[in-house]
């Protein structure tokens, strides 16, 4: 019964019911050429002082209706907020200034900067329609083993053998780096040997420095993984290293890239739109990685979903999948209502589309899931999770920062 409801979640959505009959949709990916986001001057700032709580609140967020009162911004806004911040893994820091070539300016707004206050609350909408990925088939196969989870206790996804997509908040609060991502870590999912096996060398010393930073979403579950690694004959913690049960490889971060438009350092709020970063890893992974992609309207999303997987605290150390219908949208975020709790955040959310001229269909990233906002919608605040599409000019900001140059990033 399992099988079938994976089954069906996974290779139907090709498919959307309409008025009670089933039709084919052209829900395909189009390559287009995107905008270049070229490196212009890189400056050296000062260190962080990596003092920041790990939080996700706003001051003020703008709604759909809010933006389209907002001008729109012009390519000096867009290039300053493209530029990017480069903090390593030694705690130095480099401003890098973009130029943004080939782009044509469309006369909406792109940006959401004022707005109504935002408040927390509970991220789970009536029935949790959440799914525990506990079967080994799953949690080690594509898609799920793209999952990585953050020693901060944020969630990302592989999209290269040696980046990591996630939030920016997960690292940055807008002006400062949050405590432990000095020495952020990520830990990629494997499963847990039946009887123990040989120890990876330099398992013992990433467990301790994972543990050691203040990482308010998660810290407790990261410590009892790490008491149970070397107890495992106390009781009750032999439920947790049951086969079946996921644990982590942990990896240190080289370094870090984070969008000006979020990492304001005081200059005015961040921007929800750019709640994005890249992480570069100290060493590459062999997994199967989920591609880049960019972000279609939802009339072009198959049955109106999108999907993600993340490490939720409220189910620690399991894998937790969800999918569920996107609500409305503007040019930068998508809103909806998939049931999430803190620890998702930062998981790359993705659709399945057919390949042009192929009969393959194909998973790609096309947003980074935010977290939970209270939004101005026609005037009333609603509540909503929130994910940050991946634009064109996103993909291309993106792009530079995985390969160093925009020369294999024309096409996307």
């Amino acid at each position: 019964m399992e099988n079938m409801l994976f089954c069906w979640m996974f290779f139907t959505l090709g498919w959307t019911l309409i008025d009670g009959s089933e039709m084919e949709q052209d829900f395909m990916w189009h390559l287009r050429k995107i905008p270049r986001v070229v490196s212009d001057r890189t400056f050296h700032l000062t260190s962080p002082t990596f003092e920041a709580d790990a939080k996700m609140v706003l001051n003020r967020v703008c709604g759909i209706e809010c933006q389209k009162e907002l001008p729109a911004p012009s390519l000096s806004d867009l290039e300053d907020s493209l530029s990017y911040e480069t903090v390593f893994e030694n705690g130095t820091r480099t401003l890098t200034r973009v130029k943004i070539q080939d782009v044509v300016l469309e006369p909406t707004q792109n940006i959401s900067m004022k707005g109504v206050s935002v408040r927390r609350k509970r991220q789970v909408y009536g029935t949790d329609s959440r799914f525990s990925i506990l079967d080994k088939k799953f949690l080690t196969n594509f898609p799920f083993n793209t999952a990585v989870k953050l020693s901060t206790g944020c969630s990302g996804i592989l999209i290269s053998p040696s980046h990591v997509l996630t939030a920016a908040h997960c690292v940055h609060d807008g002006k400062d780096y949050i405590k432990g991502s000095k020495k952020l870590r990520v830990g990629l999912l494997k499963m847990r040997n039946k009887g123990g096996g040989k120890k990876r060398r330099g398992s013992k010393r990433s467990r301790r420095e994972v543990n050691g930073g203040d990482q308010r979403e998660g810290a407790k579950g990261n410590l009892e993984r790490a008491k149970g690694g070397r107890r495992r004959k106390e009781s009750g913690r032999g439920q947790r290293v049951a086969e079946g049960r996921p644990s982590f490889q942990w990896t240190r971060v080289k370094n870090t890239h984070i969008p000006k438009g979020w990492a304001r350092g005081g200059k005015g709020d961040a921007a929800l739109d750019y709640d994005y970063a890249l992480l570069e890893l100290k060493r590459a992974h062999k997994k199967k990685y989920m591609e880049l992609g960019i972000s279609p309207t939802i009339k072009k999303l198959p049955g109106g979903m999108i999907h993600f997987s993340g490490f939720d605290h409220d189910r620690a150390d399991q894998l937790v999948y969800r999918f569920c219908s996107v609500s409305d949208e503007s040019s930068d975020l998508l809103y909806q209502y998939c049931d999430a709790e803190s620890g998702s955040t930062g998981s790359g959310v993705y659709l399945r589309l057919k390949e042009p001229d192929k009969k393959n269909w194909k998973r790609k990233i096309i947003a980074v899931y935010s977290g939970h906002q209270w939004v101005d919608v026609h005037g009333v605040q609603k509540d909503y999770n929130v994910a940050v599409r991946i634009t064109p000019l996103k993909y291309a900001q993106i792009c530079l920062w995985i390969h160093g140059d925009n020369a294999n990033c024309t096409y996307g």
